[in-house]
């Protein structure tokens, strides 16, 4: 499972208006540890991204003596960011810039894989399981939505089932995905992730009926029961073109990537990265005490380190 994610930013201008807002911002990456080193993280723009780079921070400062700032930036930016060393780690890269990794990963040899996060990511199209249980055909083809399609409409969809897209920043190919099957859906984008999640908690709340492109890892499935619809199988490239997709979307194993000179620096924190590994459960824990409960991502951070000593100590690099 090692191809696809699927957020990846696709506004040409943003990846370079992150670029030049990074261009301060070098990060020492031949430090070996000290107090007055520092790490330069790229955190992408979701959740579950700074539940991952709150808890990195606080421990790297806390039980390393490392400085850490963590900018946000999307993968597009984040391998530009790790191979001019302005940034040296990701800590969740879902495989959506498959060129720049090839490029920079494969070819240049200046960004080098930090190994698996431990989170597997999964996209889909999902329906609230009250109506799935009302309507059990839905879920099992994705053909049968066709029949149901009238359910689905709202103001915004006109005569057509409305499609719940994500926030235009992820990568996906739902868009095309409908026209391709010939679905009798409109695909009407989010604003925001944030957006996407309010809006599926009212309409959740109601009862009413909704198709929406969803995920996982994602905190809020802590709080609504969905169920995934069965879509054409995932095959490799079959989403490449996406003007020509008509399959869903690949599970994958999220992996963490790092700039070569950093992580060849055999600093305790190129050391305590690699180490850093945790489970869906462990980031979905944090993205719901920063999101759902609205609290600052170091004390979300705090808390989880407070109850979980056991997992977070292996990831202490040895003293030689």
């Amino acid at each position: 499972m090692n191809s696809k994610r699927i957020r990846t930013t696709v506004i040409a201008g943003i990846g370079a208006l992150g670029v030049l807002s990074l261009s301060a911002c070098a990060a020492d990456t031949k430090s070996g540890g000290g107090g007055d080193d520092k790490v330069v993280l790229a955190e992408p723009s979701w959740v579950g991204a700074s539940a991952n780079a709150a808890v990195v921070k606080k421990l790297m400062e806390d039980e390393l003596d490392v400085k850490v700032e963590a900018k946000q930036m999307d993968e597009p930016v984040a391998f530009d960011a790790l191979d001019s060393g302005k940034a040296d780690a990701i800590l969740e890269d879902w495989h959506g810039v498959p060129k720049k990794q090839k490029k920079y990963v494969e070819e240049k040899k200046t960004v080098v894989s930090g190994g698996d996060l431990g989170v597997v990511g999964h996209i889909g199209w999902f329906v609230p399981k009250y109506y799935a249980d009302k309507n059990p055909d839905v879920v099992k083809d994705y053909k049968n939505l066709n029949k149901h399609y009238k359910d689905f409409k709202t103001s915004e969809s006109g005569d057509l089932g409305h499609f719940i897209g994500a926030a235009p920043s992820y990568s996906q190919h739902d868009k095309e995905l409908i026209k391709n099957l010939g679905m009798k859906f409109k695909h009407i984008p989010s604003g925001a992730e944030a957006a996407q999640l309010k809006e599926l908690k009212r309409l959740y709340d109601a009862k009413k009926p909704f198709l929406t492109y969803w995920w996982e890892p994602q905190w809020m499935n802590n709080q609504i029961d969905m169920v995934e619809v069965k879509l054409p199988k995932y095959t490799k490239g079959c989403e490449i073109p996406a003007s020509k997709a008509k399959c869903g979307y690949e599970t994958n194993q999220l992996e963490k990537f790092m700039n070569k000179d950093f992580a060849d620096s055999d600093s305790d924190a190129a050391k305590f990265i690699k180490n850093f590994k945790w489970t869906t459960k462990d980031q979905n824990t944090v993205a719901e005490m920063i999101a759902g409960k609205k609290m600052d991502p170091e004390d979300a951070a705090a808390k989880w380190i407070e109850d979980n000593k056991s997992t977070w100590k292996k990831w202490i690099p040895k003293k030689k």
